[in-house]
């Protein structure tokens, strides 16, 4: 069995274990070619169950060729529980007329797929469904979808483009460079790795790929947040836009070792006040594909219900036409256990602050202490040419093996990694929501990069990585736009991170690893400045961490106290 046999009969398995209502000889598949207001036609496939006369039907629209044997299964599976089932082939892919062309087409040609189901008197009601590009499919019309759209299923995938694409400056490299790679419109053989590291990246496409990609490289030259292409006019406007002026009620599917997850929690916070309070957030301990890997960890309370979970949504929204109260549905990784709240805001919360303590000098070695130590510091060089390598990873893509929760290298692995080790913690700690790393810094650079990974250290001594990210003095401490830097100023940069859901163990410590590179999840700083992707070379650079009084580099964690919560 190959794999997409494998994927295919892992998704017949999920729903074989809901009730059906229809038999395979009740169902009915239909295939257009529906014209768009252009002209051009889309390949319009559709399963129903025979006989029905008020027909709840749930959409989705892909681009992925691939997906083919997916989708039989669902159109299938849904028309034998009573739903018609739709899935329309993006422009220019798997037998759709025209050019293919990212995102560009997708609001408009949904809309007009929308509009032409909801003039079909046998259709009572439409969701949508989609994960991923899927989900952008259907973010990307959510404000103006016809009133007989009731509802939207939508998973790992977030609106504010930017916070999927960059992190303080930097690129994604893992998620996007890669996925061009992969949707290009025309095979490419050339070496992932070595695309990567390319100089100047902005002529990747042609001398490597083979073709141009102006979509590519209006991603990697427009690095500012506040940019006319990200922020102020344009498709990622617009989607930046639309979950406040989204009035339906939405499912919002993620995943903590999900690369869209910074964006998705962006995207719930936007939620227009309508939408919001009959919308649901669940945050399970997914990657991109639902899948889960969380090494040392207990996972007897993981199932999965990406079946049942949407028939459910649906069943209630489309079928007995209900609105659902809101609600967040949150896994707590190590208490291997959900909780639900209607706001993780609302919860009792403490701000716990760990102090680095560099006063011995031990760069391998350093402290985490409940209260600033003597001052200190400890440097290290960083070469471009032998970055860290990614393994335990938040936003990665190609590189699937390195995504989750995983077993991390001991302190002192690499002269370029300072790692800072707590004392041993008396009890539990849950953390729940975003921590944050405060260095007080200094580079011999005009521009650089500097990490943060956060990690629980077991009584036995292994060691897990809970979360990880990356800023930049360009652009640290949130800034929308470059901003200058002297060489050899200290200066304090905030390294944040998405949020998680995670308890320790008591006897567990924590660990704070600080380098200045995370390769491929990130691209290689330089150590130049201006835009990352024009530059051509690159250079070593010198890099001081201080600590103690004065200039007091701190991790801050938010502890929540989720004991008197009910389970999911």
């Amino acid at each position: 069995m190959n794999k997409k046999e494998e994927q295919t009969a892992r998704l017949r398995a999920l729903y074989a274990e809901l009730p059906s209502t229809y038999k395979k000889e009740e169902i009915i598949k239909e295939e257009i070619m529906l014209p768009m207001e252009d002209g051009v036609r889309l390949r319009t496939v559709f399963w129903k169950p025979k006989g029905v006369k008020a027909l709840s039907v749930i959409v989705t629209r892909s681009c992925y060729p691939s997906q083919e044997a997916e989708m039989e299964v669902h159109g299938e599976e849904c028309a034998l529980r009573g739903f018609g089932f739709v899935v329309q082939w993006c422009r220019g892919t798997n037998g759709s007329e025209g050019q293919w062309e990212p995102n560009t087409y997708e609001r408009q040609d949904g809309l007009c797929t929308m509009e032409y189901l909801s003039k079909k008197k046998e259709i009572k009601n439409i969701g949508y469904w989609g994960n991923s590009y899927l989900a952008s499919t259907g973010w990307c019309m959510a404000d103006k979808v016809p009133e007989k759209v009731k509802s939207m299923y939508l998973g790992v995938y977030g609106t504010d483009r930017y916070v999927s694409v960059y992190q303080d400056g930097l690129f994604r490299q893992d998620i996007f460079t890669w996925w061009s790679m992969e949707n290009a419109g025309v095979p490419i053989t050339a070496d992932y790795l070595q695309s990567c590291r390319y100089r100047p990246q902005t002529e990747v496409d042609e001398a490597l790929w083979g073709t141009r990609l102006p979509w590519y490289r209006d991603w990697i030259t427009n690095t500012d947040e506040d940019s006319d292409y990200w922020s102020r006019k344009g498709f990622w406007r617009m989607m930046r836009d639309i979950p406040q002026k989204t009035k339906i009620p939405v499912f919002i599917r993620e995943g903590w070792y999900d690369h869209h997850l910074g964006s998705a929690a962006v995207t719930w916070e936007r939620l227009g006040k309508e939408s919001k309070e009959h919308s649901t957030l669940q945050i399970g301990p997914w990657r991109h594909f639902y899948d889960y890997v969380l090494e040392g960890q207990k996972t007897e309370n993981i199932k999965d219900d990406s079946v049942s979970s949407v028939l459910s949504w649906f069943e209630e929204t489309l079928k007995k036409e209900r609105k659902p109260e809101k609600k967040c549905e949150l896994y707590v990784i190590g208490a291997d256990r959900w909780i639900t709240v209607r706001d993780p805001k609302e919860l009792d919360t403490k701000e716990i602050i760990l102090h680095l303590d560099a006063a011995e000098g031990k760069k391998e070695a350093g402290r985490l202490k409940s209260s600033p130590g003597k001052t200190g510091k400890v440097s290290y060089i960083y070469d471009p040419e032998d970055p860290v390598p990614s393994h335990g990873t938040e936003s990665c893509f190609k590189s699937r093996k390195e995504i989750g929760s995983l077993f991390q290298p001991k302190e002192g692995y690499r002269e370029d990694v300072a790692s800072f080790v707590s004392e041993l913690l008396e009890e539990p700690v849950t953390i729940l929501g975003k921590m944050e790393v405060c260095l007080w810094v200094s580079s011999d650079a005009e521009d650089t990069a500097f990490t943060a990974k956060i990690m629980e250290v077991f009584a036995d001594g292994s060691c897990v990585n809970i979360r990880g990210s990356i800023t930049t003095l360009a652009y640290r401490n949130g800034s929308v736009k470059r901003q200058a830097y002297r060489p050899n100023d200290k200066v304090m940069v905030r390294i944040e991170m998405w949020p998680v859901g995670w308890r320790t163990k008591k006897g567990s410590r924590l660990r704070v690893d600080i380098s200045s590179s995370d390769f491929p999840q990130y691209a290689v700083h330089t150590n130049y400045p201006g835009i990352w992707s024009r530059q051509e070379k690159s250079k070593r650079a010198g890099q001081t961490i201080y600590t103690g009084e004065g200039q007091d580099s701190c991790l801050k964690i938010p502890a929540a106290d989720i004991d008197h919560l009910s389970n999911k």
